[in-house]
């Protein structure tokens, strides 16, 4: 590593495919018949674990194939975003007009990722969003060149609805920090909520990322709802579960919310999140023969356990290798290999799912419950959930 910030690796030809991209010269691709993959993602700072899975994960489907994509090599350039907004734009145009990249896979943060939309717009260079959930990158500015492997902000809160009525909780507070994700979030959930007859008494919102939630705490039991709703992530999430015991609300109102409320920091939560109820598209629980054999192979390959971090960037990687594969290497056929991305059916830990017209997951959600300190799934909050794809127009 020449900085923090660049990571550039020369040496990781071990997986393969070639392509030619729309603005490189044909002599730059005369020099190599290997296709260029570019990992964007954060490995350092307080996302640095998630970059390291989505890799973890990415590298595992292209091993899978016997380390070939379409019978070529591949070479490795990463750059480390540092989940900075600010530099998203010049760390995206590094690795597509000085590393001359094929594919650029990334990233977590959503705010980074709107650079890497541009410069993927301008370029035409194929790009896989792992993680980022932003709307507009599958909706008012979706692209044939840009596919997600995770899901749109509002599908997981899409299918809490339902959830909640069929558990008799109809009236519901909906609290989330006050920044981009919690508004898509929040758009899901109302939609789903009202929709199956939910009423929704009151929206609260604390700025981001403040974790100073004691007022709204108060506020949300005098309101006496039968539910609250919410979305948080990361530290946040784990101090918000806490206060909201510590409280006392659990006695009495049941807690949901989006699956990062409790994705990764049941630990850091302890008892404060048992019972609580999620929707996500993945659980490190989930009871199937795909689920399983994936995370004994991948405890064995990174002596970790991977978590829905690492089947999104698995399941990127899946992707690739279907559409590679089909034009046997040659990522220059664009029509061909999009048309087999666009086809594909993605066998995945998750379950299988496949992409939407906008290019972002059509994938189940499932209904979680925090027990013993594992999210343990209870059943299917919601099959084939689709994000609206609002304002795209595929050109």
């Amino acid at each position: 590593m020449t900085t923090r910030r660049l990571v550039l690796t020369r040496s990781a030809a071990v997986i393969g495919a070639a392509s030619t991209g729309l603005l490189l010269p044909q002599i730059a691709r005369a020099q190599s018949d290997k296709v260029r993959v570019g990992f964007m993602l954060p490995y350092t700072g307080t996302f640095a674990q998630l970059g390291v899975a989505i890799e973890n994960g990415f590298m595992m489907a292209l091993n899978e194939q016997g380390g070939k994509l379409g019978g070529r090599e591949v070479e490795f350039f990463k750059v480390d975003d540092e989940s900075n907004p600010a530099k998203g734009i010049e760390n995206a145009n590094r690795l597509v007009q000085r590393d001359k990249v094929d594919v650029l896979v990334g990233t977590v943060h959503s705010g980074v990722q709107m650079g890497i939309h541009k410069v993927a717009r301008d370029s035409g260079v194929l790009s896989l969003i792992p993680n980022a959930g932003v709307h507009v990158a599958t909706r008012a500015q979706c692209a044939p060149n840009v596919y997600r492997t995770s899901f749109s902000n509002s599908q997981p809160t899409l299918a809490l609805g339902k959830a909640m009525m069929d558990r008799g909780h109809k009236k519901a507070v909906w609290i989330t920090w006050n920044y981009a994700a919690g508004e898509e979030a929040f758009e899901g959930f109302e939609k789903g909520y009202t929709e199956a007859g939910g009423t929704i008494i009151k929206k609260l919102g604390v700025p981001f990322p403040n974790v100073e939630f004691q007022a709204l705490l108060t506020e949300i039991a005098s309101l006496n709802p039968d539910a609250v709703a919410c979305f948080f992530a990361g530290g946040g999430a784990a101090k918000f579960l806490k206060d909201f015991a510590a409280a006392g609300l659990n006695k009495n109102i049941q807690l949901y919310g989006s699956g990062f409320l409790t994705e990764g920091v049941l630990e850091a939560a302890g008892p404060a999140a048992d019972g609580v109820l999620t929707t996500m598209h993945y659980s490190d629980s989930l009871d199937t023969p795909r689920n399983k054999q994936f995370r004994l192979s991948y405890a064995k390959t990174f002596k970790a356990q991977p978590d829905v971090y690492a089947v999104q960037g698995y399941d990127t990687g899946l992707l690739l290798v279907k559409g590679a594969n089909a034009v046997k290497g040659d990522l220059s056929n664009k029509q061909a290999l999009y048309a087999a991305m666009d086809g594909a059916v993605i066998d995945s830990p998750r379950g299988k799912w496949t992409m939407s017209k906008a290019h972002n997951p059509i994938q189940d959600m499932y209904l979680r419950k925090v027990v013993n300190g594992e999210n343990k799934v209870i059943g299917i909050a919601g099959k084939a959930v689709a994000d609206s794809a609002a304002g795209c127009r595929m050109g």
